[in-house]
């Protein structure tokens, strides 16, 4: 009676488990069934910048962008818009940005530096995407330079 049992099971396996489990096999490894993800949201880091800031003074805005996973086909761009105040952006030794344009960002580790052109407290944002359609978006507030402030 076990030897009967014991047939029926292997017969049962090699006849119905073996032939299943293949075919899963094979449909895991299907082309169409891959999915490569592409799209990591992603935080923006920057360093501390003063608080104050002179008519006339640039400031150093250190960034760097923190991928949550990494795809090569990734690109960055940023922009940005003044609120309050007078000033300039720019990236590195580059043309300032015009308020609200895109400009491509080739590294994601960047400086950015920004030239006071009133004596009011000033205030603007930029934003950094990505061509997933993540963005992320930092705020910076100067106030004017004044004798107590020194």
């Amino acid at each position: 009676m076990q030897y009967i049992l014991n047939h029926k099971f292997k017969l049962l396996f090699k006849c119905f488990i073996i032939p299943v489990m293949i075919l899963l096999l094979i449909q895991s490894c299907e082309k169409d069934n891959l999915e490569i993800q592409q799209n990591f949201p992603f935080e923006v880091e920057v360093m501390p910048v003063q608080k104050y800031i002179s008519k006339g003074e640039t400031i150093e805005i250190r960034c760097r962008i923190i991928p949550g996973g990494n795809y090569v086909g990734t690109t960055y761009s940023i922009r940005y818009f003044q609120s309050e105040g007078v000033g300039s952006l720019r990236l590195f030794d580059n043309p300032s940005f015009v308020p609200n344009d895109f400009y491509p960002l080739s590294k994601k580790e960047f400086r950015l530096y920004y030239t006071s052109e009133s004596s009011v407290s000033q205030s603007f944002d930029i934003w950094i995407s990505d061509n997933m359609g993540n963005k992320q978006e930092v705020n910076f507030q100067f106030n004017p330079q004044s004798i107590g402030t020194l």
